[in-house]
């Protein structure tokens, strides 16, 4: 009697199993890796107990007590007792994450948030080894030929396997072996997303090398230019709260390469965060209550002590749980063959399951799906009847192309049915963005709906996975929809979005929000508004009400900075060569009238009931910055995270900005941070100074 020989699939967990019964076995093979291919003029790396991490080692401590606590299966002798090679340790520490997403799978409670935060901190810190320890499994693979006649049989077990992977709660370090991170930077292949599970990483199936492209989509940014106040004094732009670049920024760099430049949009970097600025004042059921507070500073640009840095922070007023009104929710889920990745529809369900946890009764939720057509699995659902809405997101499965234009048509179908007049209407879509098939142009989409925009049902975007990701598309599509775009790469990212900020997400407090500066010609010679170059608008446009801007949800806050050159001041930044105007008043003239100002900010906003816009104006004067003066936190940590923006984007504008100048702004402003969301922001940055040292490129 015959047997087939073992498919790849098979060959896998053989090797898997021989590695966990031998482990001394397993981190022989890991440390052979470090001993071949070394060129004759090079030295080769010291492994010398000076590399070693000792039991007393704040990192060593911290996992053994995640090990111990969750029951890790440890593959390496005498862990927590004797030093551990960077190697061993991340063969430790891969196991412990594989272990805290599948507890995760079964109970997103079980893990607690600090220490997926540590998981998060150790796998930034341990990148590299954690990369290398993933290729070693390919690599043994790879030395194990398999019969053509095995494919039928791999593919069953790979879409078998696929379905049962758990969600990653972290970022994936995943470079292809043969590559270096300059060519990935150079020639943007993105890799598919590997899922690791047991000691040493199971693989999760992946698709044919030759058949995935990376086909990832982002609309071309320019940075904004200096402005001379003589010929251009006004500037005006929509508000923005999107936050999708920061974790996108985030996903890119680490899994060990730079962000494309216009991936990388600054002011959604710097709105990611939220600032220390107060709440607005007055009695909140008032008609001529404000819905969000503004407040100014200016301090001296980090980067370019000539020049000034003016901060305007805008903060969306708080509301209690118990005050928000109703939500009818319509959850439009990609369930295409592109979502069929773990990092996709298996982190969509984790993560509509967060959100529906925080449903109240007399919410209403329906879900409705596309792929090769659309159709509604769950009609309209109490918020109360959580196991039906769970079980119902349960059953989803990713499969066929994808028909956006008509999943969205039904969503908004839906939407209207269970219509609430006083209530949140809303529509969430979870996708890549890769709409291809049926009602699927940019113009029917965004015509669609701001239709129902109008109509007073917003949408959210919420952008998952990689390699074929449309962030230029999605972006415009809630742009349109008076609603706010997040990417989900992990499920901590999907806690910060669906249940931290879950007010700020989903209840908006104030739409078509602008904001219009005139600046002082006898006090201001030139400024650049740093980001927001999607977000602009026509000097005209700040007092057209039927003119859509950007919306500001329950507890959000907002914040735009602008870099300018005082008069008189020599700069070292070229400046645009326009003819002085014949028939137009000098700047000087006007001066007297404006006294000591520096610029006047001009805020216009709706209700999210009205029609018609309501002014706030307010002035900001000329101050003498001393050399002793202290900027507040909120001005130096939005400086941060500006200066790391033009960094990733190599901007002409970025001066003597540096990583040492990152490092040391966001030290100083990092404050209170409760979250540890700053503190994430700080890892990244070393992450990123080693990534662009090993590369050489936007230095």
């Amino acid at each position: 009697m015959s047997y087939p020989i073992p498919s790849k699939m098979w060959q896998r967990v053989s090797i898997v199993t021989l590695l966990l019964l031998i482990p001394s076995v397993g981190i022989a093979i890991l440390r052979q890796s470090a001993t071949v291919a070394v060129p004759a003029n090079q030295t080769p790396p010291s492994s010398t107990p000076t590399s070693s991490i000792l039991p007393n080692h704040p990192d060593y401590q911290a996992l053994q007590a995640l090990v111990q606590k969750y029951s890790c299966v440890v593959p390496v002798q005498n862990f927590g007792t004797l030093p551990l090679t960077r190697t061993e340790f991340a063969t430790v520490l891969n196991a412990c994450v594989n272990r805290s997403n599948e507890l995760i799978a079964t109970d997103p409670k079980i893990v607690t948030q600090g220490d997926m935060k540590t998981l998060q901190r150790l796998q930034s810190e341990f990148a590299p080894e954690l990369a290398t320890l993933r290729n070693q499994i390919d690599e043994l693979e790879a030395r194990s030929p398999v019969t053509p006649t095995q494919a039928p049989r791999e593919r069953t077990q790979a879409e078998s396997t696929r379905k049962t992977q758990p969600v990653p709660t972290a970022p994936l370090f995943s470079i292809p072996s043969g590559s270096s991170v300059q060519d990935q930077v150079s020639n943007r292949p993105v890799s598919p997303t590997r899922q690791t599970r047991g000691t040493i990483g199971r693989v999760a199936p992946e698709p044919q090398t030759g058949s995935r492209f990376n086909t990832e989509n982002y609309n071309r940014i320019d940075d904004n230019p200096f402005y001379r106040v003589g010929n251009e004094p006004l500037s005006t732009f929509s508000i923005d709260v999107d936050t999708a670049s920061y974790s996108n920024v985030r996903r890119f760099i680490t899994q060990g390469e730079l962000p494309p430049k216009d991936a990388v949009r600054i002011e959604e970097l710097i709105n990611y965060f939220t600032y220390n600025y107060p709440q607005p004042k007055g009695d909140a059921d008032a008609k001529s209550q404000r819905p969000f507070s503004v407040t100014t500073e200016v301090a001296a640009a980090p980067w370019n002590p000539q020049h000034k840095l003016v901060h305007v922070g805008l903060q969306g007023k708080r509301l209690e749980s118990e005050t928000l009104p109703p939500s009818n929710l319509v959850f439009l889920i990609d369930v295409s063959g592109s979502m069929d990745d773990p990092n996709k529809l298996p982190l969509v369900q984790q993560s509509l399951k967060l959100l529906v946890n925080k449903l109240r009764p007399e919410d209403r939720v329906s879900l409705v799906v596309y792929a090769g057509n659309a159709g509604l699995v769950l009609p309209a659902t109490p918020g109360s009847q959580k196991s039906k809405i769970l079980a119902a997101i349960d059953r989803l499965e990713a499969g066929g192309s994808t028909a956006g234009g008509q999943g969205i048509e039904l969503a908004y179908k839906i939407a209207k049915q269970s219509f609430l007049k006083s209530g949140n209407n809303r529509v969430i879509l979870a996708t890549d963005g890769d709409f291809n098939v049926g009602v699927s142009s940019d113009a029917d989409l965004t015509r669609l709906i701001e239709q129902k925009r109008d109509q007073g049902i917003f949408l959210t975007v919420l952008g998952f996975g990689t390699g074929n990701y449309k962030d230029g598309k999605m972006e415009q599509l809630a742009d349109k929809g008076n609603g706010n775009y997040a990417y989900i790469d992990t499920l901590l990212e999907a806690k910060k979005v669906l249940v931290n900020d879950l007010r700020g997400t989903l209840f908006t407090i104030a739409k078509d929000v602008k904001i219009q500066v005139e600046f002082n010609p006898a006090k201001v010679q030139a400024y650049r508004l740093i980001g927001y170059e999607n977000r602009l608008l026509q000097n005209q446009d700040f007092n057209d009400d039927k003119k859509d801007a950007g919306d500001i949800g329950a507890g959000h806050s907002v914040t735009a900075l602008y870099e300018i050159i005082p008069t008189g001041t020599k700069s070292d930044v070229k400046l645009p060569e326009i003819d002085p105007l014949r028939y137009q008043r000098s700047g000087e003239t006007a001066s007297d009238a404006a006294g000591n100002e520096l610029m006047q900010v001009k805020l216009r906003y709706k209700l999210p009931q009205d029609s018609t816009s309501q002014l706030i104006t307010q002035t900001i004067q000329d101050v003498d910055l001393r050399a002793d003066q202290i900027p507040s936190t909120n001005l130096r940590f939005a400086a941060a995270v500006a200066t790391f923006g033009m960094l990733l984007r190599d901007s002409e504008y970025k001066g003597n900005a540096n990583y040492d100048l990152v490092m040391k702004l966001a030290t100083q402003g990092k404050g209170e941070d409760q979250e540890g969301y700053r503190g994430e922001f700080i890892r990244l940055v070393e992450q990123s100074r080693g990534l662009m040292t090993r590369t050489g490129s936007r230095e």
